[in-house]
C-alpha cells in the first residue's frame, strides 16, 4: 500500500512516517522544509533502515504536487503539512489562510483527479474554543479564536462537505491535544525555530541555558496547584493513533473525528516537577500574569477513539519529559548544534 505523507519531515509527520515504515507501508513524503529540515529524511531512513521516495514540494504549488501524483499511485494520504504557530497566525493571517487552506484544496483536487479517496487529517483541539468544559468530546460545538484555529475548522468543514458530495470519500480528522516527547533514538524530535511557543521545548532550552527562565503564566487558576492544566500526549502515542486511523479508514466512508490525547491533564508545575525528577535537573521559573485567552483546564475525552480505533495512550509524563530532554541534548538536534556553535564563537 502506497501512502502520500504531506509534511512528513515535521515533528508529528516524521514520527508517524517511522511508524508507517515499521508497519510495512510504502510511503512518499512531500515537504517544503520551511519548518523542518531535509536531514530528517535521512534520519527516518536510518531509524527504519528503509528507503522511500521524497520530494521538496510546497503543496500550494499545484504543478509541483501534480508531478508527484503522476509519478505514484497512492492509496491514501496522511496530511500533516501546514503552518501551526498560533501567535504567528495572529500576526500573519493571510499567510496562514493561504498556506493551510489553499494547500489542502490543491491536495483534495489532485486526490479527486487521481481517485484517491482516503485521507487522515492533522487537526487540533484548538477547534473546541474557549466556551466548552473539559473533558472535551467530539460532539461539542466548535469555534476558534485565532487564524490557525480557523484554518483547522475550515479544513474540517471542507472535508465534511467534500465527503457529503463524494460517496467513496473518507476523512479521519484527528484532533491533537498537546504533543510532546521525541523518538527514543534521539534522532528526531520537535525542533522549533526561534523561541519556542510550547511548554516542553521551552523547558528543555531553559535547562540547557539557552533561555534564562520559564515564565509560568498564571498561578491562580481553579486547579490543584493554581497553574494551567493541559492534556500532554507523547508523539509516539500520537503516531500510533494515525496507524489505527489508517487501518479503519478503508472500511468506512464519510467524515470521522477523533480526539487524540491521554484523557488526563497535567498542570505546568506537574510537568516541571516530573521533568526535574526524571532528568535530575533544575528548571528555573517565575510566575507571571495570566495570558489573555488562556483557560484553566483542557483535556480530552478519548472514549470514542478507544471504542472505535482501539486507541489508548501508553506513555506517561515521565516518558514525555525524559524523551524530550534526550532529544534536546542529542547531537542530531539542529538547533542544539547551532546554539552550541554560536556559544563557541
Amino acid at each position: 500500500m502506497k501512502l502520500l505523507v504531506t509534511g512528513g519531515a515535521g515533528f508529528i509527520g516524521s514520527h508517524t512516517s517511522v511508524k508507517l515504515l515499521e508497519a510495512g507501508y510504502d510511503i512518499c513524503i512531500v515537504d517544503n522544509f520551511i519548518n523542518s529540515s531535509s536531514s530528517v529524511i535521512d534520519r527516518i531512513k536510518a531509524i527504519t533502515n528503509k528507503n522511500f521516495d521524497h520530494y521538496e514540494v510546497d503543496i500550494t504549488n499545484k504543478d509541483d504536487l501534480k508531478r508527484v501524483f503522476y509519478n505514484h499511485r497512492f492509496d491514501a494520504v496522511m496530511h500533516f503539512a501546514g503552518l501551526k504557530a498560533v501567535g504567528e497566525s495572529v500576526k500573519k493571517p493571510l499567510m496562514y489562510y493561504k498556506n493551510n487552506l489553499i494547500g489542502t484544496i490543491v491536495l483534495l483536487e489532485l486526490m479527486q483527479q487521481h481517485c484517491v479517496n482516503k485521507i487522515v487529517f492533522s487537526s487540533s483541539a484548538t477547534v473546541y474554543g474557549q466556551n466548552n468544559k473539559s473533558p472535551y468530546n467530539e460532539s461539542m460545538p466548535t469555534s476558534a479564536t485565532n487564524p490557525y484555529g480557523q484554518t483547522k475548522l475550515m479544513i474540517e468543514k471542507i472535508s465534511h462537505d467534500y465527503a457529503s458530495a463524494n460517496k467513496d470519500f473518507a476523512v479521519m480528522s484527528l484532533r491533537y491535544f498537546n504533543p510532546v516527547g521525541a523518538h527514543k533514538s534521539g534522532m528526531i524530535g520537535e525542533n522549533p525555530r526561534g523561541i519556542p511557543n510550547n511548554l516542553m521545548p521551552y523547558i528543555t532550552q531553559v535547562v540547557q541555558g539557552k533561555l534564562a527562565e520559564l515564565k509560568v503564566f498564571g498561578n491562580d487558576y481553579a486547579t490543584h496547584d493554581g497553574t494551567g492544566v493541559r492534556d500532554y500526549i507523547h508523539v509516539d502515542d500520537l503516531a500510533n493513533g494515525h496507524l489505527l486511523a489508517l487501518e479503519k479508514i478503508f472500511s468506512v466512508t464519510g467524515e470521522h473525528i477523533y480526539n487524540l490525547g491521554t484523557g488526563k491533564g497535567y498542570s505546568v508545575l506537574d510537568v516541571i516537577n516530573a521533568f526535574e525528577r526524571v532528568n535530575g535537573v533544575t528548571v528555573k521559573y517565575t510566575f507571571a500574569n495570566r495570558r489573555l485567552g488562556d483557560i484553566a483546564t483542557c483535556y480530552a475525552d478519548v472514549t470514542k477513539a478507544k471504542n472505535e480505533l482501539s486507541f489508548v495512550a501508553k506513555k506517561d509524563i515521565f516518558d514525555m519529559c525524559r524523551d524530550s530532554y534526550n532529544w534536546q541534548v542529542s547531537k542530531f538536534n539542529t538547533s542544539n548544534q547551532q546554539n552550541l556553535k554560536a556559544a563557541k564563537v
